[in-house]
């Protein structure tokens, strides 16, 4: 591609491409050195004089730099040092600030939501900040590192990981106003305040429609009226965040932003789809400094603790985790690899997409577009000498012939399926062409499971239920009871007036043994197969949330919300 002449400079301005590879370069690649000699100019001074022109962006050269009185009133010191950067004039509403990165939109968007001004960077070098801290503020290079460790202790604040796209400069004009800044980050630290899973951003006839999924429910958020104005830069803010093309309105987009939010490492995947009224945004929240993976923690009865133990410490085998999305199910296989790894074994997963990255596990990201899908995966990682495989879904034939091939040739193999109970994923297996015989020779166990809420301790309340009031299946034993305790959801400040706090796993382990391989090769159907494995002592998931609700844990409306009667 060619250079852009400007009329203006010595120098031709540089194009897209050349800018993109200069923001790398600033945002800790090449060193700007390598840039000099490769495009031929004269100093670093003069490619980064260069870039300001190219970007439209004024140029300040040492000697013109003038601090103006009260620059410095009320701006905080730490951002100066965490960031490099200097108030150089000061407006009504508005700063002048001197940047050697414009490329770092972290201190821009600091710097305008720290005074609620709009911020109208200029250029210059590293060296004349430097030289202006020193002067306007004595402070030593040795207490800089001090002050960025102080920064990244402070709470309440929204800092992104990642720099952003500089091809999103010019439409983002308006996204990147301080006012826009602090609504977004304010949306974002909200939500994760209230440990909503996903954040949903809904274009409606009516406006901004903001709602949270908090512990599978979604609940509505209360928006002022004036949010709707900002709808179209909110959007905006969030696809620049997540390095979408914000000029593109008409097909859907997925990206992923990386925060810090009060200290906290919190990874964000981000869906925008077009709608009737405008562009919608659903952002699943990842938040690092929660993960647990235990088995142990995530409501596992004790009998289906030790049964899956056994099960995931077998040599060779399938063992297959099943229910809806947003079950637990990749929760469950992250917490059984846990439990499983050492340095005597090496474990290797391909999901789509990888949630969690997991220490001392080798992880494959599924690139469908390019034909890396589960079963082109799976077929590699058999030449990596795995023990154990994590495959994140077995979608279709191929995935599952290779699974079960995997599985004969001598290694642990775990994965999903979508499936209503444990029984029916031998039929599913069969519906997607695999030999009867194979799945009974292969498939050692499945983990059935679904999420209920976890009724808060700080207000639930107990009650004496009457017959009326429990289901039919409802345990016969407990049914009799005279002095039966149950408990209800009654709401308060800490649970934010639902009556649950959290979410706890429901389980139905199937183990195959004689009885059940027999079954599965004469092709029988899948109630056949369950009243079978409750014959040999199998808990549905109906009966583990009955005993949740005996033990006050949950409601028995949560227990008929997620599951249906055997």
């Amino acid at each position: 591609m060619p250079l852009i002449s400007d009329p203006h400079g010595m120098q031709p301005l540089l194009d897209s491409v050349k800018l993109r590879e200069l923001a790398d370069c600033l945002n800790g690649g090449s060193t700007l050195e390598q840039l000099v000699e490769r495009w031929s100019f004269n100093s670093t001074q003069d490619l980064l004089a260069t870039s300001a022109r190219s970007m439209q962006l004024e140029w300040l050269e040492s000697e013109e730099l003038e601090v103006g009185d009260h620059s410095l009133d009320g701006f905080p010191a730490k951002l100066i040092h965490r960031h490099t950067v200097f108030p150089i004039e000061r407006g009504d509403g508005w700063l002048r600030l001197a940047v050697s990165n414009p490329f770092d939109f972290a201190a821009i968007d600091s710097v305008a939501s720290a005074l609620e001004v709009e911020v109208r960077p200029v250029m210059t070098t590293t060296e004349t900040i430097q030289r202006l801290i020193k002067r306007h503020l004595g402070v030593g290079s040795e207490t800089i590192d001090g002050l960025i460790a102080l920064q990244r202790q402070q709470a309440g604040d929204v800092e992104m990981l990642e720099g952003i796209d500089p091809d999103s400069l010019e439409d983002a004009e308006e996204a990147q106003q301080a006012s826009v800044v602090r609504l977004v980050n304010e949306i974002l630290s909200e939500a994760i305040e209230a440990r909503a899973s996903d954040i949903h951003i809904e274009s409606q006839e009516a406006g901004l429609k903001i709602r949270h999924r908090i512990d599978g429910v979604l609940q509505r958020q209360p928006t002022p009226p004036e949010m709707n104005q900002f709808r179209a830069a909110i959007i905006s803010r969030l696809k620049i965040m997540a390095k979408m093309n914000i000029a593109e309105k008409r097909v859907p987009q997925d990206g992923r932003i990386k925060l810090r939010v009060s200290g906290r490492e919190i990874d964000v995947r981000v869906s925008v789809i077009p709608m009737l009224h405008g562009e919608s945004v659903v952002m699943r929240v990842l938040d690092k400094s929660n993960l647990k993976f235990s088995l142990k923690g995530i409501g596992m009865p004790d009998s289906v603790y030790d049964k899956f133990q056994k099960l995931i410490r077998l040599p060779h085998g399938i063992v297959l985790v099943t229910g809806p999305t947003g079950s637990g199910k990749t929760t469950t296989l992250y917490s059984a690899l846990s439990e499983i790894k050492s340095e005597d074994i090496k474990i290797v997963t391909t999901e789509d997409p990888i949630e969690y990255q997991l220490e001392g596990i080798n992880q494959i990201q599924v690139h469908t577009k390019v034909g890396l899908t589960f079963a082109a995966c799976l077929r590699a990682i058999l030449r990596h000498d795995p023990d154990v495989i994590l495959v994140g879904e077995i979608r279709d034939l191929e995935t599952a012939e290779n699974a079960t091939q995997a599985s004969l040739t001598g290694h642990m193999v775990f994965s999903t399926l979508h499936t209503n109970d444990s029984a029916g994923a031998f039929m599913r297996l069969g519906d997607m062409g695999v030999e009867p015989f194979l799945v009974a020779s292969t498939v050692e166990g499945v983990m059935a499971q679904r999420l209920v809420r976890v009724l808060c301790e700080e207000c639930k309340e107990p009650y004496q239920p009457s017959q009326e009031d429990l289901p039919e299946d409802f345990p016969i034993e407990a049914r009799a009871n005279p002095d039966l305790m149950l408990y209800r959801p009654v709401g308060c400040e800490c649970c934010r007036r639902t009556g649950y706090r959290g979410r706890i796993g429901i389980y139905e382990l199937l183990v195959t043994n004689d009885e059940i391989r027999h079954l599965i090769t004469q092709a029988c159907t899948s109630d056949v197969i369950k009243q079978a494995a409750i014959r040999n002592g199998m808990e549905t998931l109906r009966m583990d949330g009955w005993h949740k609700a005996i033990r006050g844990i949950t409601t028995v409306d949560e227990v008929l919300r997620v599951t249906k009667a055997d």
